[in-house]
């Protein structure tokens, strides 16, 4: 606090420029000429157009050592250099070479430790000082710039000598990280580029930052421990001192980015992995106001938001004080916190809760434990010192961890580690639940927050639930993300969270009473349909909306649990060569899975029905209506194969049969992708020219001819199919003008890859509607609510 006044204070006498950030590109040893390579998937700077451009010095010869390069800064988009790494494979930058660096040789590289690193950018904030009307000196401005590296800023042979003299001492005393990472589920990203220690995700001179913060926190401890000056109190200034270090190698690691957008270091944790940055930024630690100073005012704002939150009354004054009370003030009420196991509450009695509140892992979303060992390793050589119940392990506790990680459940014998990892999660989801359901009151809510976009990830946890002896007695989707911007995003996600409201069940049937699933579908329907248009007024669409009803497919289907089928299903193949872990067979089984398939279908149904007024004597076929719905539901061309599979099941198509290699192609280990029509004739997938496949085929045969030939050639294709007569094709081409991207000639919005592709499909098949079929296919409504909404 008394940092922070005194930089303010004295805000005149700091120097004119401060350098605040420095950006540093990984780099390698081209194989083919021995040039250093400096890796980067862009040199973005600001979202002006600042960046940079490489300028490679060939040297004197191939190999010299001067084949380096150096950077400038640039001002538009146009003259900066094109990025030297893509999808793990990089490109030489030096004129006579120019080739791929295959990327089994980049990892190569990084594994046997010849991965280096080279600055290649400053960021800085300069002085502008302003006048006011009376001629006195007003306050200060600072504007961010940009500069190139000079022989100064590199100060990497100090820090190695100053590294290898510390280094021997530290790891002594057990001051700096020794702990190897070891290989999980998002950890194995790291091993990939040779971190295989935790202090390697950082830089020389980062290291040597960090274990002088804990090298300082530890002889301070000691001392007051020594002169017993170590209360309370001062133990937990301790503890918030220790997550402000920990805040500040959060943004001084290797997985640090610089975030071109807003200019501003983007944290390790942007994203919930390891994944391996190839250019990385490093804020300065020690200038007054940034570095360590904004980490401590960070964690003093997250106090005083907790504290507001206990007891909102202590801060209305509005005061600097961390804890917001005076010394004369009585002390708000207590709040206990615990930290237990959440199937161990046994410090709480039977009964004697009102409500519990509880947002669990979702399934395989996040590996909280993997990623929690980042900090963990320097936590406990801090925080560690003053509460070392907390740390006695060598890392975080993976075993118990509420989440479906198939990386804690591998083995040597063929087993499908991925559904033992679901089998657990829902166990030991089961197992919290029961056990709050033992301390809640008869009375009792436990209120419940998920979202997954996997029906999988649903099942387990519904099933953990009424296994438990709940009943859903109420659900709202509740939008916790912004909405999404105009650019169409190339994958889909969920920007809602939905909670569940779960009571003790009451009603038991006796063991002879069955009720069966044939009855209990259709009030699963029903229930459905009574909230979908709530829930779409309420603003939630795409993928959400499938989502949103999840939860009163489940309360319907909870409040008969359990339930069994009056018919046999059939078993499906998948379930064929299944080992011992798997549990038997049952024909008459019913899980909550089967409710949210129902809920899928009923929302198919009524979607169509919302995209476009069909005729009485039309309809979408599957195929077309999966197309439709698929970019309807995701509002992207690329989403999950998981996700694919169920909305084939709702449409009633065979995902590998009728969708993939037909329109539709894999991504990735986990992806799909949607064809356009050109990508579907480049690859020889277009059905026959009718429709009888599936009028999708139609349209795109339709939409290709009248790419290459003309609109006329389409017109006349139509014709002679008598397709422009078909109330099933005009239906299909009304449904696909809804769902598919505008394009930029009516946005004004630049689009990429396959989105922009799509949009492609969108105008040629708009100008082939108005041309030949306008009398029969209005104004699409997304366009007509795009032209009204212009600004």
């Amino acid at each position: 606090t008394h940092t922070h006044t005194h930089t303010h204070t004295h805000t005149r006498d700091a120097p004119d420029q401060i350098i605040t950030t420095y950006l540093w590109a990984r780099t390698i040893t081209c194989p083919h000429c021995d040039g250093l390579v400096p890796l980067s998937p862009h040199w973005r700077l600001a979202p002006n157009g600042v960046g940079v451009r490489l300028n490679p010095h060939l040297g004197d010869k191939s190999g010299s050592e001067r084949r380096t390069c150096t950077f400038e800064i640039v001002n538009h988009i146009q003259e900066q250099s094109p990025a030297t790494i893509e999808q793990g494979t990089a490109t030489c930058p030096y004129s006579d070479c120019r080739r791929v660096i295959d990327g089994a040789e980049v990892k190569n590289q990084a594994q046997s430790g010849n991965m280096g690193e080279q600055l290649y950018a400053v960021v800085y904030k300069k002085r502008i000082k302003t006048t006011k009307k009376n001629g006195e000196r007003g306050k200060d401005k600072w504007e961010r710039g940009y500069r190139a590296p000079q022989l100064e800023d590199d100060n990497r042979a100090i820090i190695l000598e100053r590294l290898a003299e510390k280094l021997p001492d530290w790891e002594a005393r057990d001051i700096v990280p020794s702990e190897s990472v070891p290989k999980g589920l998002k950890t194995i990203e790291a091993h990939r580029y040779g971190m295989t220690l935790w202090r390697d995700m950082f830089s020389p001179r980062q290291l040597l930052c960090h274990g002088y913060s804990v090298e300082l926190f530890q002889e301070m401890v000691e001392d007051d421990r020594i002169q017993g000056n170590l209360t309370d109190m001062r133990r937990a200034a301790y503890g918030y001192l220790a997550l402000s270090i920990d805040k500040l190698i959060a943004y001084n690691c290797r997985l640090a980015t610089w975030n071109a957008g807003r200019e501003v270091i983007g944290p390790k944790f942007e994203r919930h992995d390891y994944a391996f940055k190839w250019s990385y930024s490093e804020m300065s630690p020690l200038v007054s106001g940034l570095g360590y100073d904004w980490a401590i005012r960070q964690t003093t704002k997250s106090v005083n938001e907790l504290v507001t939150l206990v007891c909102p009354e202590t801060m209305s004054s509005g005061g600097d004080s961390v804890l917001g009370i005076e010394a004369n003030e009585s002390l708000p009420p207590g709040v206990n916190i615990s930290c237990k196991a959440g199937d161990s509450l046994d410090h709480l009695d039977d009964s004697s809760v009102d409500a519990v509140v509880i947002d669990p892992p979702y399934y395989d979303n996040v590996m909280y434990a993997e990623l929690s060992d980042f900090y963990y390793v320097w936590l406990k050589r801090t925080a560690g010192r003053v509460y070392p119940d907390f740390f006695r392990r060598n890392l975080t506790d993976k075993e118990s961890e509420a989440v479906a990680n198939p990386a804690q459940h591998q083995s040597t014998e063929n087993v499908n580690a991925k559904e033992l990892a679901g089998r657990a999660y829902q166990e030991r989801m089961a197992s919290i639940f029961t056990e709050c359901k033992r301390v809640l009151k008869a009375n009792g809510i436990m209120t419940l927050m998920f979202t997954h976009k996997a029906t999988g990830a649903w099942d387990a946890i519904a099933t953990g639930l009424m296994d438990a002896g709940f009943t859903i007695t109420a659900t709202w989707p509740i939008n916790t993300e912004a909405e999404a911007s105009l650019h169409i995003r190339n994958r889909a996600a969920a920007k809602s969270t939905i909670f569940i409201v779960c009571r003790k069940r009451q009603n038991k049937k006796s063991n002879d009473e069955h009720i069966f699933w044939e009855d209990i579908e259709r009030k699963v329907g029903e229930a459905v349909r009574r909230r979908i248009d709530e829930f779409q007024e309420a603003g939630i669409g795409g993928v959400d909306l499938y989502l949103s009803t999840f939860g009163p497919a489940l309360e319907e289907f909870s409040n008969h649990w359990p339930i069994r089928r009056g018919k046999p299903r059939e078993k499906p193949k998948k379930h064929r060569n299944k080992l011992q872990f798997e549990k038997n067979w049952d024909p008459y089984a019913v899980t909550p899975e089967d409710a949210l398939n129902a809920a899928r279908r009923e929302v198919k149904n009524w979607r169509l029905e919302k995209i476009i007024d069909l005729e009485a004597d039309s309809n979408l076929d599957a195929a077309t209506a999966f197309f439709v719905l698929a970019w309807d539901t995701f509002k992207a061309p690329v989403f999950e194969f998981d996700e694919a599979l169920c909305l084939a099941r709702a449409v009633g198509v065979n995902l590998e049969k009728d969708v993939l290699k037909r329109m539709a192609g894999k991504k990735g280990g986990s992806n799909i992708v949607l064809w356009s029509s050109s990508v579907r004739a480049a690859k020889a997938a277009l059905g026959p020219v009718d429709g009888s496949r599936g009028m999708i085929d139609a349209l795109h045969h339709a939409a290709n001819v009248a790419r290459i030939q003309s609109l006329q050639a389409a017109s006349d294709m139509l014709t002679e199919y008598e397709l422009d007569q078909d109330s099933a094709f005009t239906a299909a081409l009304k449904a696909v003008l809804e769902v598919l991207p505008l394009p930029r000639s009516i946005t004004n919005v630049k689009l990429e890859g396959e989105v922009n592709q799509s949009a492609d499909d969108f105008e040629v098949l708009y100008n082939l509607s108005q041309f030949a079929l306008k009398k029969k296919v209005p104004e699409p409504k997304q366009m007509k609510f795009w032209k009204d909404n212009e600004p």
